[in-house]
């Protein structure tokens, strides 16, 4: 329902020079993300040292330009500052979940001087940086996901080969996985005295169930899940009026299913969690963002592709989950959900920050095998043991 993903489903910030240098095996489930490492790091980072950035200065075709309407004359010329920086379209609707680098692009702009209010901009991880030299990472403001989005299903020029080659560049060695923004409204004043019983419906899925790849289990599960009353499970297609039915419907479940469609991950994943409604992961390969801090075990339930195709299985698992319990994980989602939010002005622990703060978790590691390479004489001989 909701699109393909440039991100693995999973939208990655991928440091890609290293990569190519440092790794040989390259994961080919992901997409390429606008994070480079400089090319000689400084001191790894810690929680008293934001990350420091230095961001491209592109031209706009590159970046807001996409947001434009057709045929819109584009000035390349002008930089992109906090007071030329276009509000994301409210007519976008689906496609606003390939808005990441738009709000990180966002977050780097702002100074923090205007709009701001209480908790906006204090503590977070990032600050920007004018001299290169003084960069952690770079960040290359070019809206990959948006233009793949677009145009990338149709890629079929000899001289895009490069654009597919770099899309799949990702290693979760040096990457980090990135949530989609999600298209629901995040349910703001969920404070039901009775969550539980208000919440009438056990499991809610509702988008396309005809996917290729791993999403085929989409059409399995719409025959498994049939004929239960409790359940809703509909095949429809994006627009407006089902987003607005389907935020209605997560925000009176109990449990809203997540299975992959053209990818292992969607924005259902986070439209669910914004929704406080429990996600239920039916994948063998999904990867989750923010897991080094965040244990989705306290708010989520995971199934095997196998166990969700088993007939009343999956069914009969969900009416086995204790009220505690399902209250617990309901309590677990309210405390976790702004760390999936996509916001200008920025805040501290909202996404763009963890996302931030996931790249500085890398550097320790990456500044190790930079300088590990440059006194070797046979190069990654451990791993060459036998």
């Amino acid at each position: 329902m909701y699109g393909k993903a440039s991100f693995s489903l999973i939208l990655l910030i991928s440091l890609i020079f290293l990569s190519l240098i440092l790794f040989s095996t390259t994961d080919l489930r992901s997409h390429l993300s606008p994070f480079l490492l400089l090319s000689t790091p400084t001191p790894s980072t810690s929680p008293c040292h934001p990350l420091k950035v230095y961001m491209y200065d592109l031209p706009r075709r590159f970046n807001i330009a996409m947001m434009l309407p057709k045929k819109s004359e584009v000035d390349d010329d002008t930089s992109v500052t906090e007071k030329t920086l276009p509000m994301w379209p409210y007519r976008f609707g689906l496609r606003r979940q390939h808005s990441v680098e738009y709000w990180m692009m966002a977050s780097l702009l702002w100074d923090g001087e205007e709009g701001g209010g209480e908790g906006e901009g204090e503590g977070r991880e990032v600050v920007r940086v004018s001299d290169p030299g003084n960069a952690d990472v770079f960040f290359v403001p070019f809206f990959s996901s948006l233009s793949f989005n677009t145009h990338g299903h149709t890629m079929t020029d000899p001289e895009t080969e490069v654009d597919r080659q770099l899309q799949s560049l990702s290693n979760l060695r040096k990457d980090v996985v990135s949530p989609y923004v999600h298209a629901m409204e995040s349910y703001t004043d969920d404070d039901a005295s009775i969550p539980f019983e208000s919440r009438t419906t056990l499991l809610f899925f509702r988008g396309r169930t005809v996917r290729k790849d791993e999403g085929k289990v989409r059409a399995i599960l719409g025959k498994v899940l049939a004929n239960y009353t409790d359940v809703h499970y509909e095949s429809s297609f994006a627009s407006d009026e089902g987003i607005r039915l389907s935020s209605e419907a997560m925000c009176s479940s109990k449990f809203c299913l997540h299975h992959a469609g053209d990818t292992p991950s969607s924005c259902r994943l986070f439209d669910a969690i914004v929704s406080h409604c429990v996600p239920v992961i039916v994948s063998d390969h999904i990867e989750l963002p923010y897991e080094d801090e965040i244990d989705y075990s306290q708010f989520s339930i995971f199934f095997s592709f196998m166990e969700a195709s088993k007939p009343g299985y999956m069914v009969d698992q969900l009416r086995q989950v204790p009220k505690d319990t399902w209250v617990k994980m309901w309590q677990r989602l309210k405390e976790v959900s702004h760390h999936f939010e996509f916001q200008y002005p920025p805040k501290k622990e909202d996404a763009v920050d963890m996302l931030l703060r996931q790249v500085s978790h890398k550097l320790p590691a990456v500044n190790l095998a930079v300088h590990r390479s440059r006194r070797l004489k046979i190069p990654d001989w451990w791993s060459q043991r036998r």
